[in-house]
């Protein structure tokens, strides 16, 4: 008997139900305040066939950004009033960042929200990408597009923890290096979810 699809797995597990995820997680030893005011914001989680692979797609953030300079992220950014939803923020900020057509992209379902650490109340859609596209990075806010075997990261021993000084303590995140490429950070932390829902 053949593994499922890792995709198929993912599907599966939407419905599944979980806990919302932070920055903190790993950081149990950090108190966040009641009441505290985040602020929406959408990425799509973009999953790509790629000669019957399916493969994530990822940006390298431009780094002459003044917030997150060089990091790996997901496309997608914060609700804008004119958004429909918050599945119309990530199709939309897809579409400006890498030049992916709204209309080319199949959404899937959405995954548990995650809380970072400058104030987002992240939601990410999980979308199959329908034909291949020539991305467009956007100028001055991507440096660069790239595709991530999905198998990478589904696969648990590929996420490390790692920590480093932060606001005069120890901050421990989540990694899952692929080639040149060190993601961590909100966006390694949501991929382990997606790994997570995913386990067989």
């Amino acid at each position: 008997m053949t593994d499922p699809d890792p995709l198929d797995r993912v599907l599966d597990a939407l419905d599944a139900g979980r806990q919302p995820s932070s920055d903190y997680d790993l950081n149990p030893e950090i108190t966040l305040p009641a009441g505290r005011k985040l602020r929406a914001a959408g990425v799509l989680v973009p999953v790509i066939s790629t000669g019957g692979v399916a493969h994530v797609i990822l940006t390298k953030r431009s780094s002459a950004l003044k917030h997150h300079p060089g990091q790996i992220a997901f496309p997608g950014g914060k609700q804008d009033l004119g958004d429909v939803d918050i599945t119309a923020t990530a199709l939309r900020e897809a579409q400006e960042e890498i030049g992916l057509d709204p209309a080319n992209v199949e959404v899937m379902g959405h995954l548990p929200k995650h809380e970072t650490v400058t104030g987002f109340d992240v939601t990410p859609i999980l979308g199959r990408v329908s034909r291949r596209f020539t991305p467009r990075p956007e100028a001055g806010e991507v440096d660069e597009v790239f595709e991530v075997p999905l198998a990478h990261l589904l696969t648990l021993s590929h996420f490390r923890v790692e920590q480093r000084r932060w606001l005069g303590g120890w901050r421990r995140y989540y990694t899952v290096p692929f080639g040149p490429y060190y993601v961590w950070g909100a966006t390694a932390r949501i991929l382990r979810t997606l790994a997570d829902l995913a386990k067989p």
